[in-house]
């Protein structure tokens, strides 16, 4: 699920593995693909061919999480302000965002993920009312009072 994740936010106690060869399956779902994409060939092969369980120190290394929380107690407000910090930007700028960097993770390509990110969203975000909204806020230097998308 975490290679699947946009964002993680790990307890530290938490432990991440890929167990499949432990009972003669291979990851293939897309767990091979997405490990050697986050950690790379070697840490991803590793990680593959072992089932060795991670912690959550290793996870932030290998790119598997973003950060871990101080105590078990604090991974779900400190996600929860992590998600409040990326709610407060404009919704169509994050939706656009994120598809954006989706295409990138999922297409391996630069150009390709450039080319669909834009024919699918720029003519709707350039028009969108969030992006005025931005712009009147930043020529004010005010903060911006966005709007649910409508993209």
């Amino acid at each position: 699920m975490v290679l699947s994740s946009d964002l993680v936010v790990a307890s530290p106690h938490a432990q991440f593995a890929l167990p499949e060869v432990l009972r003669g399956l291979f990851a293939g779902a897309g767990g091979l693909a997405r490990v050697v994409r986050n950690c790379g060939m070697q840490i991803g092969t590793e990680i593959a061919l072992t089932g060795r369980r991670l912690c959550s120190e290793e996870a932030v290394k290998y790119n598997l999480v973003n950060s871990v929380a101080a105590t078990p107690e604090s991974t779900l407000p400190e996600a929860l302000e992590l998600a409040k910090s990326i709610a407060s930007m404009s919704p169509d700028a994050i939706i656009v965002s994120r598809a954006g960097l989706r295409q990138a993770w999922e297409n391996g390509s630069v150009l390709d993920a450039i080319r669909a990110t834009s024919d699918q969203y720029s003519g709707a975000l350039r028009s969108s009312e969030n992006l005025r909204i931005g712009l009147e806020a930043f020529a004010k230097k005010e903060k911006p009072q966005w709007v649910p998308s409508k993209l």
